[in-house]
């Protein structure tokens, strides 16, 4: 799921950034992201299973720690590209003295913005 293109505060629950972050497989697919990978380069580069990557994916993108755009393909075979979209993440204790977590977010190119927009019309269409 691409998060919304004009959005940069969506707050993931405190549980899913830290089921994430506890998986070797979330880890070791976050350590060969050096570059915007499609699912398929990923799993080659990481020795995790597609269908693995797959559901580490969906949960590294719900966690706020990855980030999906979409490579538009003049065939109109368009693949998801993620790439590392967190600089820290924070645990800290609230006022209520109960767990929090904030994510300092990267800076999004204007071709990510793009990339945004275009998945939300494509949702649209």
């Amino acid at each position: 799921m691409v998060r919304n293109p004009f959005g940069d505060d969506d707050s993931p629950e405190l549980t899913t950034v830290l089921d994430a972050l506890d998986d070797e497989d979330c880890r070791d697919i976050v350590s060969v992201l050096d570059e915007p990978m499609t699912a398929s380069e990923i799993s080659d580069e990481s020795g995790v299973p597609l269908s693995t990557t797959y559901r580490k994916l969906e949960l590294l993108t719900e966690s706020s720690l990855l980030y999906e755009g979409v490579e538009v393909r003049p065939d109109g075979q368009h693949a998801s590209r993620y790439d590392i979209d967190f600089e820290e993440v924070v645990i800290l204790l609230d006022e209520n003295n109960a767990f929090d977590v904030e994510i300092a977010h990267r800076a999004r190119t204007p071709d990510q913005r793009l990339e945004n927009i275009w998945s939300e019309v494509r949702k649209e269409t």
